[in-house]
Parts: C-alpha cells; structure tokens; sequence
C-alpha cells in the first residue's frame, strides 16, 4: 500500500526533495539555538563578553529569518505538492471509473463514490504534504537531540530515553484501535452523502407526496450512525493522545528532577541544566510531531485504501487486438448468446437473432423478457456468457469498446442530461461539431423552433440533469444528440414511452426520420411505435416466442395478439 502510495510523488520528485531539504534545515536551525543559548549562560554571561554577546544576538536572527523562508517555502510548495498529487489521483481514479462495467455502478452509490473521491483524497492530500515532512523533521530533531544529549551528560540522557520504550508500545497498541475506527468513519460518511444525495434529487417528489417527515427520519437514522461512528473514533483517538501527553508530561517531570538533582550536585552547570531542558523540549517536540503524524497517517491511509478499492475495481474487457469497426453496413447476428445476471438470474440461454442492415426490428412481450438487457449487450454494456453477437460479421468481443459504441446510438426513456446549458448537451453526440451540424440535427429532432424561443437559445442554461425541461424536450435533445452523431445502427430502448400521446407522436416522426437508413432495433409497448417495424419479435423468459410482422402476428392469434389486448401494453 505504502509504495503505491509513493509513486505518485514521482511526477514532483525534485520539488518533494527541495522540501525536504527546507524541512532539514529548519531543523538544523532548530538544534543550533540551545547550543548558542548554552554558550551565552556558560561563557558570555560570566566573562562580561559584550560582543560575542552581539554576534550570537546578529547569528541567531539571521537563523530566524532563513528559517521563516524555508517555512513559507514547506507551507506554501509543499502543499502544492499534495494538491497536485491530490489533484492526479481524482484524475486517475476519475479515468478509471469511466472503464468500468455498468454492473459497478449499479452495486454502489453515487454519494458513496464522491465522498471516497473529494473527502477521502482530501486526507490523503493532507498526508502527501505533512507526512514526510513532519516525519523528516521529527527524525533529524529526535537523533540531533539524541547526539547533542549524550554531550552533556551520558548518564542523563539514558535515564530519559528508557521512557522511549513505554511511549511507542503504547503507540503501536492504539494504532490499529484507530486505524479500524477511522476506516469505519469513512464508511459511515459515504453512507450519510449517498442518503442526503437521493434526497435533495428526489425533493420535488417528497413535497408532493407531503413526505417530508419520512425524509428527515430516514436522513437523521443515517445522520445518527454516522455521529456514532464519529464519536467512536474520536474517543479512540481522545485516549491514544491523552495516553501519549500524559507519557510526555512524566517524562518532562523527570527530566526536571533529575537535571536539577545533577546541577545541584555539580556533575553539570547551569548552562548545560537551560540547554538540556531546552533539548529535552525539542527531543520531545519531534515527539509530539509523531503523535500528531499517526492520526494524519491514519486518516490519509484509510483514505488511500478506500480510493484503491476503487483502482482495483475490474476494468471493461478490452481484446488484445482490437478490431475498429469501418464502413458499417449494420448487419446484426446473435449465435446462441447466454446471459445470467449476477444473482444468477438466467435471462436468455441460446437466443439466436438475426437483423438485416437497414431493417427495423421491434422488441415486445412482458416485463422480464430480457428485451433491455438484450439492448444493452449490443454496445457490450453487459457482456453476455457464452455465444457471440457479431455485426457485419466481426464478433463485438475483438472490436475496440469505443469503436463499437462510436457506431450504435441509444435512445432510451429516462434521458441523462448534464448541468450546463443545451448545446453543450447536444454536442455530446458530436463534440467538434459546428453550429450548422447542431442546428440542422435540432430541427430533425424538432426542437429548433423551442430553442429559439429560450433568451440565451442555444447557450440557455437547462439546471441540474435539465430539470428546467419538460420530458419530451428532454427526449428531443437526446434525439438530437444521435442526429449529430449519425450512427449506422440505433436502438429504441422505450424511448416516447413516459410520454403523454400528443408529445409522444410528434417524437415518433423524429425518430422515423432517425431511423432512415439504419438498422433500428425498436423496444415498447406501444402499437404506433412499433406496427411499421419490418419485423417483430416476442420474447419471453422462454426467449422467441413468435417472429414475423404485425399483421401476421395478428392473424396468428398467438401471444402477439393477446399482448395486444392489453391496455397497458398498447395505448395509443
């Protein structure tokens, strides 16, 4: 874990260095001002030496402004350091998710993955930069100390370091207490963001359900295990650091008597009694440091586990050689494909289809069916067990992820649209289109003449997820997106069925004009969407049921036609 952690200084290696070279100076800066103080009581003082007492005076302000550059220098380049550390690890995990399957975002919350990607790197930003540092500084300053003590008096200085022992047990013991506690912490805070997430999303549905007694208890249930936690931790970490000063304070007691006892017996001077009191602050200053350091390690590591987890989450299966799709045609052939969910649901076992390029091909029959998950194995968003999907004869498993996805447009009923303004949403289907292109896709797509009527048209702000949109506009935007985009193959995914019939007409002729000159794959449960398709299979958890078109499938008076009786499944 801890080399992992390390690779990320490497892009910064020459400006870690330079830290650490500061941070090794003002420690040395730090070991020199006993020493002077210790002159100034044993050689200046009794002698009367006025100008040695000058040229101490001149060295030690000179010290303290080199030591007030380096530490502008370690404050301000050495949190630089961890920002920019920080700032490649959200890159980085950032990049990862986007290789991972769907399954993962299905399996995690969103507020759960934001908090291990702002809070948690956060902390580990925090240790980038104190860590080595505090820890470099602590090092130098223990062993100066150390050296510098054992100077003055030998016998001394053994007898304050058998207390060392008896700190770092203790130390080491609390360590994992806390390492738990924090980790747990962690846990509970991504739990609470991904409560308060769903409900400020779904805050419009709350007010009018009047519900908003039930969102606050489900939030304050959240909010209370979180608390718990919190307090949990702190009250493991109120007794690591109450344990650890209550060590430090005995071990400045005896330091005290001790020296004072050897004074008095004359085995050292006054002057070497204020530089060993001094030396014994600093011996433990480093000390405290490390205290201080453990909590930050800690908390930065337990961070750092957390974003790993995420690193280590398995990738979308890319081929060795992939293939990258040219001069599609459209032609679909899926061989015997059998897909199980994760828990072990079995949708489809040796389903065999085949559509011509160019020709529309429908999807109906009842909830379970497997006609979504059969969309979404078409672009690989969910790979399928064994058999093979192949178009134009290359199997999409050898073709490139974002070859194949470059070719096949979704358009699916619950439209995504980012916070910003419309045609930034648009130019998702074609980001260096020009405006020509936005325009003429919008008025394919039949929303041209709305934008128009918006006060900044086309760079309007649209809200959160387009929130400031209806849903059918919504859907012509995402229509609008596949314009641009211009892919040889589509598919329909219940794309006008949460739209009222008016809305939903107006967006069935976007589509037929979308649809020319592709090969559409059409799902839904109405009858204008799908009477025209060239053919029409019914799938069921037994797979095809009944293929053919509508009037055949009429004529047969099989399930086709009983589907039909159901108001639910055709409204028109």
């Amino acid at each position: 874990m801890i080399k992992e952690f390390i690779k990320y200084y490497k892009p910064y290696k020459k400006l870690f260095m330079l830290d650490m070279l500061a941070a090794f100076t003002v420690a040395l800066c730090d070991l020199v001002y006993p020493l002077i103080t210790r002159s100034i009581m044993n050689d200046v003082v009794p002698n009367k030496d006025l100008r040695m007492l000058i040229v101490f005076a001149i060295t030690l302000l000179v010290i303290f402004i080199i030591k007030a550059g380096l530490n502008y220098f370690m404050q301000y380049w050495g949190h630089v350091v961890g920002v920019r550390m920080q700032g490649d690890m959200r890159s980085y995990v950032f990049t990862h998710l986007q290789k991972l399957p769907n399954s993962y975002f299905n399996n995690n919350k969103t507020g759960v993955i934001m908090s291990r990607i702002i809070n948690d790197l956060m902390e580990v930003s925090e240790l980038a930069h104190h860590g080595p540092e505090d820890l470099f500084i602590s090092i130098v300053m223990f062993l100066g100390s150390f050296f510098i003590l054992i100077g003055i008096n030998v016998e001394l200085t053994l007898i304050v370091f058998t207390i060392l022992p008896i700190i770092v047990i203790y130390a080491i013991s609390q360590r994992k207490r806390m390492n738990k506690a924090f980790k747990e912490t962690r846990v509970k805070t991504g739990d609470v963001n991904a409560t308060l997430e769903n409900s400020i999303a779904g805050m419009k549905v709350t007010k009018s359900f009047c519900t908003e007694k039930e969102e606050l208890e489900k939030f304050n249930e959240s909010n209370q295990i979180f608390k718990k936690a919190r307090e949990g931790a702190y009250k493991v970490m109120a007794q690591y650091f109450s344990g650890m000063f209550l060590l430090i304070d005995i071990l400045e007691l005896i330091v005290l008597i001790v020296a004072g006892y050897f004074t008095y017996m004359g085995y050292i001077t006054i002057g070497d009694f204020t530089a060993y009191l001094l030396y014994v602050k600093m011996f433990i200053q480093p000390l405290r440091k490390l205290i201080n350091f453990t909590e930050q390690y800690q908390n930065g590591m337990t961070g750092f586990e957390r974003f790993m987890e995420i690193i280590n989450e398995e990738t979308e299966k890319e081929p060795e050689n992939p293939i990258e799709l040219e001069n599609i045609k459209g032609n679909i052939e899926i061989e015997n494909v059998s897909f199980t969910y994760e828990d072990d649901n079995e949708v489809f076992k040796n389903l065999s289809l085949s559509i011509e390029a160019g020709k529309t091909v429908a999807l109906v029959g009842p909830s379970g069916g497997g006609k979504t998950t059969l969309c979404n194995m078409i672009p690989r968003f969910f790979d399928f067990d064994s058999g093979d999907i192949k178009i134009d004869g290359i199997s999409i498993k050898d073709v490139s992820l974002k070859s194949l996805r470059e070719n096949i447009g979704v358009v699916a009923q619950d439209v995504f649209l980012f916070t910003g303004t419309i045609k930034e949403n648009i130019t998702i289907g074609k980001t260096d289109a020009s405006d020509e292109e936005i325009i003429d896709a919008c008025k394919k797509a039949r929303i041209h003449d709305f934008i128009m009527t918006l006060p900044d048209k086309y760079n309007t702000y649209i809200g959160e997820r387009g929130v400031k949109l209806s849903g059918g506009q919504k859907q012509r935007v995402s229509i609008a997106r596949i314009f641009l985009k211009n892919p040889p193959i589509m598919i329909l995914d219940e794309a006008t069925s949460a739209l009222d019939n008016v809305t939903e007409n107006e967006i069935q002729k976007s589509l037929e004009e979308l649809g020319k000159n592709r090969t559409n794959l059409v799902v839904a449960h109405r009858l204008s969407t799908i009477k025209n398709a060239d053919e029409i299979i019914v799938l069921t958890e037994n797979g095809i049921e009944e293929r053919g078109t509508h009037q055949e499938l009429v004529e047969k008076n099989g399930i086709y036609s009983k589907l039909g009786t159901v108001p639910s499944f055709f409204t028109t």
